[in-house]
């Protein structure tokens, strides 16, 4: 077994979608009941308060374009949607008779509910850490602390420094889970290993995310978990190595990205659909489609790093991925707040 192949390839789990969502029946809401039809293309809205480059929404619409190629859905979205406007924008799509509405405001997510409450008859699912809402609002996450602990082992044998940078977006639950999980992944092989942790306090900032990693390298780091998009920049520019986070941004940067903690939307937003086709959509938590048994989640092959990363390594790496797979292993989900520098998180269980 290698890296990344446990797991069906993105190709591979976009051809598995493709069948699967052909024979599904499909749904539309018609006189304000769901029913089920065939052959009818499921109306899906999306709003963003981000650009659709950013990694995380970036996997939201990658996989509803995929839809859309397939003749599945039409497709409408907004980016860059300021909170003050966010629900507004949200209401305007649910007047225009859209069947699913797709959202990930977060700081903004009271506004999503009320909407979700004032239009029973459509479909909501919204990027969320809180809980579905009756009887039709359905919530995701990206659960994929599971390649990224195995993303974090990498990080702990590939550092020579011993000192590992963090850089981050905001100290949310969401992002402390990542974040713990990672850090645990490196204990595993280093047990001494430092850490040094950065909240930029931005969805998207590039720019503050390279400064970020930029001071990082200036305290010892050389090895770099860039859940935010920006530091792979930085580490490029100074010979560092990167863990990418949610994308592969290893053709981007060959000599640099030595792993990738992927998310896959594409068997939440299948789920979804095909709830809709049936006419059974109803309130649920959709986060189990993003963990690594529904092939919402995996480490990335290591491409350009395959003859660069120790066997033995790798050897340890794979057995730790095959312990998850079969479940003798469960990543304890950790979502408090790191502590402040100089002392250790909690490690997170594994059985």
């Amino acid at each position: 077994m290698t890296i990344g192949a446990s797991l069906p390839t993105t190709e591979q789990t976009r051809r598995r979608a493709l069948l699967q969502l052909g024979a599904a029946v499909g749904a539309i809401l018609i006189a304000g009941k769901l029913q089920a039809q065939t052959g009818v293309k499921i109306k899906v809205a999306a709003v963003y308060t981000v650009p659709i480059v950013q990694p995380w929404v970036s996997r939201v619409h990658t996989a509803l374009v995929l839809a859309r190629s397939r003749g599945e859905i039409d497709y409408l979205y907004s980016e860059n949607v300021v909170p003050e406007k966010y629900e507004a924008t949200m209401r305007k799509y649910a007047q225009q008779g859209v069947q699913l509405i797709i959202g990930e405001a977060f700081a903004g997510e009271s506004g999503i509910y009320r909407v979700a409450k004032d239009y029973p008859n459509i479909a909501f699912l919204v990027g969320s850490t809180n809980r579905p809402q009756q009887p039709n609002l359905s919530v995701f996450n990206n659960y994929i602390q599971e390649p990224v602990y195995l993303a974090g082992m990498i990080a702990g044998g590939m550092s020579q420094s011993g000192t590992i940078g963090l850089v981050a977006c905001d100290p949310i639950p969401g992002i402390n889970r990542l974040l713990h999980a990672f850090m645990d992944g490196v204990r595993e092989i280093n047990p001494d290993a430092k850490f040094l942790v950065t909240f930029i306090h931005s969805r998207f900032d590039p720019l503050k995310a390279k400064q970020a990693a930029f001071a990082q390298i200036d305290q010892g780091a050389d090895v770099l978990y860039a859940e935010h998009v920006g530091a792979a920049e930085a580490a490029e520019q100074r010979g560092k190595l990167i863990i990418s986070n949610t994308v592969d941004m290893q053709a981007q940067y060959p000599d640099t990205v030595v792993a990738s903690a992927i998310w896959d939307m594409v068997p939440t937003i299948e789920r979804a659909l095909t709830m809709v086709r049936r006419g059974t959509f109803k309130a649920d938590d959709y986060g189990k489609y993003s963990q690594m048994r529904y092939q919402g989640a995996m480490l990335a092959p290591l491409g350009t790093f395959q003859d660069k990363v120790p066997s033995a390594l790798i050897a340890r790496v794979e057995a730790r991925q095959q312990t998850m797979l079969d479940g003798r292993f469960t990543i304890k989900l950790n979502d408090a707040p790191l502590p402040p520098a100089g002392h250790s998180p909690t490690q997170a269980s594994g059985k």
